[in-house]
């Protein structure tokens, strides 16, 4: 019984001190500069490929993919193809993009939802591999920053 009570304490506190680690681990670590740096228009910024490109949507509700280099300068769309699916999901809504200004901009408007989920697509090149992001899209107004929750900054 003694022995049980022994390994019970024992686990206890090694799970105690890996969870203060990981935690003083955490807040010494140096995030890289494209972290909780929102994108130039308001948007979300991914950063899974390069360049790396901010996801914004207009007043309109339209998705406006803006590319941007590692310093969060504009780069006009190259080969790039983005596709995204969001919306309610018993009934998604597949997003197209064309080129505008040097951007992607949705060919038609979301769905008038507070809070969906999305699925952006994004192959660098034609021949480079899928990459997905899955977020969900908060229209919400963030109280602490000047985004709205789906690009929020503040790291709540």
């Amino acid at each position: 019984m003694k022995q049980k009570i022994h390994i019970k304490v024992l686990l206890l506190a090694t799970l105690a001190l890996l969870g203060a680690t990981s935690v003083n681990a955490s807040a010494g670590h140096d995030h890289a500069p494209h972290q909780n740096k929102g994108g130039p228009n308001g948007g979300r910024l991914i950063t899974l490929v390069e360049p790396y490109l901010e996801f914004f949507v207009t007043p309109e509700r339209f998705v406006q993919i803006t590319f941007l280099d590692q310093d969060g300068k504009f780069v006009p769309a190259g080969e790039q193809i983005v596709s995204a699916v969001g919306g309610d999901r018993s009934a998604p809504v597949e997003i197209e993009f064309v080129e505008n200004a040097g951007m992607l901009r949705s060919t038609k408007a979301l769905p008038d939802m507070k809070n969906m989920p999305i699925i952006l697509q994004i192959n660098a090149t034609p021949d480079a591999k899928r990459v997905r992001e899955k977020f969900y899209l908060n229209m919400s107004a963030c109280s602490s920053c000047s985004f709205k929750e789906y690009a929020c900054i503040c790291g709540h």
